[in-house]
């Protein structure tokens, strides 16, 4: 759910990045509408709030980690199965 201009900044509950898709952390992105600071994606090193408060930051942010050749910002948590084409359909209609 998305904010109302003048209401708080964020989405009420939002647990997939905007930037890549990834959704296999425990912890939201955002949460009670603020970005959860101590959430980093581990797959493209997203923070919230950083590069994804704007669409236009958001696609420049994503359009650098594709052009980089998608890198996992930390590797480890990359599944043997991982297909980038999959993951990047969870982006949010809204953020795409």
């Amino acid at each position: 759910m998305t904010s109302e201009p003048g209401s708080l900044p964020g989405p009420e509950w939002e647990t997939v990045c905007r930037i890549c898709g990834h959704d296999d952390d425990p912890e939201p992105f955002w949460e009670s509408g603020w970005p959860n600071e101590g959430a980093i994606c581990p797959c493209c090193g997203n923070e919230p709030s950083m590069n994804d408060v704007s669409v236009v930051g958001l696609r420049e942010k994503r359009g650098y980690w594709l052009g980089q050749g998608a890198p996992w910002d930390s590797p480890s948590f990359r599944p043997d199965d991982w297909a980038i084409l999959e993951q990047v359909k969870h982006i949010p209609a809204e953020w795409r």
